[in-house]
C-alpha cells in the first residue's frame, strides 16, 4: 500500500474511533490542586478530550478543600493533587480501592529575569553564595516557599535572606521575577518553567532539594468510574509525559 493509501486508511480508522468514542461520550468532574497543576491539566485536558470524545469539567481548589468536598460527598469523578492529600484520602477509605498512582513529579528551582546572567548553583555553597550575593530573593507562602525557608535554614543564612524577602502570594513568583521586584526566585520548576520573562537556572541541588510528587485518585462514590479510569491512564500515558514535560514536570519516580 502506497504512503498516500495508507494515511488515508488511518485518517478513516480514527475519524471511525472518534465517532464511536462520541456515541458514548461522558463529562467528568475532575479536582486538582494548585501550583504547577493548572498549567499542567490545562494543557492534558484538551488533549485527553479530543482523543476520547469526552468533556472535562476542570477545578482548581486547595488540598484541604478537595478532602472536605470529598467527605461531604460531593461529586468529583477524578481528584489529581499533591501525593499527601491523595494518601490522606486513600488512608481514610475514601478513593476507590486500585485507583491511586503516583503520576508525576516536580523539584524546586531557581529563576532569573530573561536576560539576566545565570549564577551558579551547582552546589549547596554555590547556591548559598548566590543567594547572598542577590538583591533580592522571591519564594511563596506555598509549598515550595515553605521548603526554601527549611533550606535558608540549612544554610545559615534564613536572617539574610528573610531580610529581603519578597513573599509573593496570588501570583507566581516568576511574575515578581519578570518584572524586577525580585533578583532571584524560588519555586517549583513546572511554576517557574511557564512565565514569560523568566528563564530557569536549574532545580537546586539535591542535597538542599525536596521531590514534590503528585497523584491520582477515584473517589469511591465517582458516578463517571470508567471514564475517570481512562483519565488516569492517559494521564500516565507517554503522549501525556511528553506534554507535562514541556511545563518542567518529571515522571514519577
Amino acid at each position: 500500500m502506497r504512503t498516500g493509501s495508507k494515511l488515508a486508511a488511518l485518517a478513516t480508522v480514527l475519524s471511525l474511533t472518534a465517532f464511536a468514542g462520541s456515541v458514548n461520550a461522558a463529562e467528568i468532574n475532575v479536582v486538582a490542586t494548585g501550583g504547577p497543576l493548572p498549567e499542567v491539566m490545562g494543557v492534558l485536558k484538551p488533549m485527553f478530550e479530543k482523543t476520547s470524545g469526552h468533556t472535562v469539567k476542570l477545578s482548581i481548589k486547595a488540598a484541604p478543600a478537595i478532602i472536605k468536598d470529598v467527605k461531604e460527598g460531593a461529586s468529583i469523578d477524578l481528584i489529581v493533587a499533591n501525593d499527601e492529600a491523595i494518601d490522606a484520602l486513600v488512608k481514610d477509605g475514601l478513593i476507590a480501592a486500585g485507583s491511586s498512582a503516583k503520576v508525576m513529579q516536580s523539584r524546586v528551582g531557581l529563576g532569573v529575569r530573561t536576560g539576566a546572567p545565570k549564577p551558579d548553583i551547582g552546589t549547596a555553597e554555590a547556591l548559598k553564595a548566590t543567594l547572598l550575593a542577590a538583591k533580592t530573593v522571591g519564594y511563596s507562602q506555598g509549598t515550595s516557599g515553605q521548603f526554601f525557608t527549611t533550606v535558608i535554614a540549612k544554610l545559615g543564612i534564613a536572617d539574610q535572606i528573610k531580610a529581603k524577602a519578597v513573599v509573593v502570594s496570588g501570583r507566581p513568583v516568576g511574575a515578581a521575577v519578570a518584572s524586577g521586584e525580585a533578583e532571584v526566585g524560588i519555586q517549583q520548576v513546572a511554576e517557574l518553567v511557564p512565565v514569560e520573562g523568566v528563564t530557569l537556572v536549574g532545580a537546586l541541588p539535591m542535597e538542599v532539594n525536596r521531590i514534590i510528587g503528585y497523584s491520582v485518585g477515584i473517589p469511591g462514590k465517582a458516578k463517571e468510574m470508567d471514564t475517570a479510569k481512562a483519565l488516569a491512564k492517559f494521564i500516565a500515558s507517554p503522549e501525556a509525559l511528553a506534554a507535562y514535560k514541556l511545563k518542567g514536570m518529571e515522571p514519577a519516580s
